[in-house]
């Protein structure tokens, strides 16, 4: 194996130096007794403990055993992987061949190798250090001395003559000193990188996790609606060809006609010519022997019929039959959205009528029941525990516990408005009882120029160009969804909540000026 290789695997992956003191954990990964250590008091709050290699986790601190053989690889590694060798600087007096350095002199600007290190002078200026080719960067860059000191207050390293000279008065440290603090501070941000990483680790293991199930959800998915695509294909085929024939008709029954009265003109053309046969005729007696004069003389035989369909077809216009094409499409359609429902087990919001008796008494309430707008007066409806005393709210007679269901409201008359959903156990007076102001209610709002979502007192402004008058509001009771859709073209999503429902949902209303009407859909579906 090779040098760079056999130190790859020499390596702590906490501290990434070779191994100080080597341990492992139960699942036999090995790191320095100081790093992990030093990992697992970190980890001691949270519940478990894990291994930052491989994540494993342990229900308690795991025994750390002493790796004595990884400890005699790393010793044996150490002594064959001299200084010198690592950092691939010469000595510099021996021109003739290249001999490794095992020190460089900073005060002679030279590398030296054993034989030489030992004749060079040892005096107190004369300081050594590990070989390296960047001998200027030890040195201040002013007086050319070599860096001992590391000045405080404009945290950077001087030489002795800076500290007589432009940092006299600064508070002075030893390099090692300063260099050990800077140490413990990386190592403290190595541990929350460490930290971090493996929440990463875990946010992604469980999305694969989720990937993988939404995965084979969509396949399903996938297969369930290329067969409704492919029915409604078929069905709007369908379609298609009656409202054709229902174009084309028009010519046929003409031609159907053209052709009746073709037939019925060659009959007295028949007729003609036997009664001129019959006229011409010499002989009294064969005259008087014709069986089918009767028949002959007949030339009432549906007249009047004939006469009322040819008025019929000439005055129909020859233009598109609007009304009967209009059914025929609405009735087809409706049939298909209606099997559409049925398959997404939608039960549309028939008929969601207001509650008088929640009504805020400065609220006028339809005759209908649809319509709630702000009136000028007291209604004077007696007080109730119902009754919402504070905000100009309502909510619908109707609730919903369970299935999906969607309606729509018409806010256009009205320019500061909040539609939503509401337990029944929303309060009905106080801060509390306005719709989103509490964790009992989901609301839409417009006010101000905003459009905002708004539960529990938590307010998510919306993109200023919503551009319809009309919202849709849909319901998944089971799957704990309310969603908001701007009804423009094409429609679009605004917002969805998700929760897990505890009561039974009514659709509020809030309205401060202006008027909101409900717009319930005529689908079939049960009151809750």
């Amino acid at each position: 194996m090779a040098s760079s290789d056999l130190r790859a695997e020499l390596e702590c992956s906490v501290c990434l130096n070779i191994y100080t003191d080597p341990v492992n954990l139960r699942c036999g990964h090995n790191f320095c007794r100081v790093c992990i250590d030093r990992v697992v008091d970190t980890q001691g709050g949270s519940g478990g403990y894990s291994c930052p290699e491989c994540r494993e986790k342990f229900p308690d601190r795991s025994a750390l055993q002493k790796n004595i053989t990884l400890r005699n690889i790393v010793e044996n590694f150490q002594s064959a992987q001299p200084d010198h060798e690592e950092s691939g600087v010469f000595c510099t007096h021996c021109v003739d061949s290249p001999v490794p350095a095992v020190r460089s002199c900073l005060y002679c600007e030279v590398s030296l190798c054993d034989k030489h290190l030992r004749v060079h002078k040892k005096s107190p200026e004369h300081v050594l250090y590990d070989p390296t080719l960047s001998m200027e960067s030890r040195k201040c860059s002013i007086h050319k001395k070599i860096l001992e000191y590391y000045c405080t207050e404009d945290d950077t390293c001087v030489c002795k003559f800076c500290v007589i000279g432009e940092h006299t008065g600064h508070k002075m440290k030893s390099l090692d000193e300063v260099s050990e603090k800077k140490k413990e501070t990386l190592r403290n941000v190595l541990q929350k990188l460490l930290i971090k990483r493996e929440e990463m680790e875990e946010r992604v293991q469980s999305l694969q996790k989720h990937r993988r199930k939404v995965g084979e959800k969509a396949s399903g998915d996938t297969e369930r609606f290329t067969a409704l695509f492919r029915d409604l294909r078929r069905r709007l085929e369908e379609l298609e060809k009656r409202v054709l024939r229902d174009i084309s008709g028009r010519a046929e029954r003409i031609s159907i006609s053209i052709r009746d009265l073709e037939i019925k003109k060659e009959e007295l053309s028949r007729k003609l010519r036997h009664i001129e046969e019959l006229c011409n005729m010499t002989d009294p007696l064969t005259v008087l022997q014709e069986s089918d004069t009767g028949d002959l003389c007949d030339t009432e035989d549906g007249d009047n019929e004939d006469r009322e369909r040819h008025e019929k077809l000439l005055h129909d216009g020859g233009g598109l039959d609007v009304a009967g094409i209009s059914h025929t499409l609405h009735t087809g359609l409706s049939d298909i959205i209606t099997e559409v429902n049925i398959y997404f087990y939608i039960q549309g919001a028939a008929d969601i009528l207001l509650d008088v008796n929640t009504a805020h008494n400065i609220l006028h309430i339809s005759d209908d029941r649809k319509t709630v707008s702000r009136s000028d007066r007291n209604q004077n409806r007696p007080k109730t525990p119902e009754r919402f005393q504070d905000y100009f709210q309502v909510l619908s007679s109707r609730s919903f516990s369970s299935g999906r269901h969607y309606w729509e409201v018409d806010v256009g008359g009205s320019d500061s408005w909040r539609v939503g959903m509401c337990y029944p156990s929303i309060e009905r007076r106080g801060g509390q009882s306005l719709i989103g102001n509490n964790n009992k209610s989901w609301g839409l709002g417009w006010n101000g120029g905003q459009y905002v979502v708004r539960h529990d007192s938590k307010e998510i402004p919306l993109p200023p160009n919503i551009s319809s008058n009309r919202v849709r509001i849909y319901l998944d009771y089971e799957v704990g969804r309310i969603s908001f859709y701007d009804l423009c073209d094409p429609i679009r999503h605004l917002h969805t909540f998700t929760t897990t429902f505890t009561e039974p949902l009514h659709a509020g209303i809030r309205v401060y000026k202006g008027c909101v009407k409900m717009c319930g859909r005529n689908e079939k579906g049960k009151e809750a």
